[in-house]
């Protein structure tokens, strides 16, 4: 990570560590997509906001964090689509609103100021915050409400960064891995999938330099209403 920095600030001309693999540690890593069932029994237990929260998480396959802190300059309802640049990798990403999001779109309150939250509650613990680690918890306790996963307290176990996380299988990035599994299941490519989500890998983007409009579309097009 450091190299790949000291490249994109113009401190060095070429990443040496460019092509050596990243170590994971997925000893607790058992995360895994959402049926849609289960999808549908959080969304009954959830806030208005949170059921939308829940809709862009599956229907554009991005984060938490950069759900939150949309507003309505992101959306372009005449272009169908939804503009943004990840805080992740800062990457710019035009994504196609899929039939039921637009929708869910459609029916919220219209407002004249663009620069106006979609999400103003998540929007201001982000603001307050700057990490969506407090929205992650209150997502925990959707999903402990559908009965999806246990009801524990939010605090860490342990000191550091090295203390033991309690490994949970569902989370709000599992929606992330569910739209990729779908749009994978239904025939949709890879590169295409990659780049509606906004996949941060080079590896990854020597596999698609280009994917056009037309491909993305076709991708949350196979996303099936909830």
């Amino acid at each position: 990570m450091i190299c790949h920095a000291a490249k994109r600030d113009g401190y060095i001309v070429e990443d040496p560590a460019e092509f050596v693999d990243t170590i994971r540690n997925d000893s607790n890593d058992s995360r895994r997509p959402f049926t849609i069932p289960e999808i549908q029994s959080v969304l009954s237990v959830a806030d208005p906001e949170w059921q939308s929260l829940i809709k862009f998480g599956l229907y554009t396959g991005q984060r938490l964090a950069d759900i939150a802190l949309l507003t309505l300059e992101n959306i372009d309802l005449e272009r169908n689509e939804i503009r943004l640049r990840t805080r992740k990798t800062t990457k710019r990403l035009m994504i196609p609103i899929a039939a039921p999001l637009r929708s869910h779109l459609e029916s919220l309150p219209a407002g004249d100021e663009p620069g106006a939250p979609l999400h103003p509650r998540a929007y201001g613990t982000m603001k307050r915050q700057g990490k969506s680690g407090n929205l992650s918890n209150q997502f925990a306790d959707i999903l402990a409400q559908a009965g999806l996963r246990p009801k524990t307290p939010h605090r860490s176990v342990g000191k550091g960064r090295n203390a033991r996380r309690t490994s949970n299988d569902l989370t709000f990035h599992s929606l992330r891995h569910t739209a990729v599994s779908l749009m994978k299941n239904a025939g949709i490519p890879e590169g295409a999938v990659m780049e509606l989500i906004g996949h941060e890998s080079k590896v990854m983007s020597h596999h698609y330099t280009h994917v056009g409009n037309e491909a993305l579309e076709k991708a949350v097009a196979a996303l099936p209403a909830i």
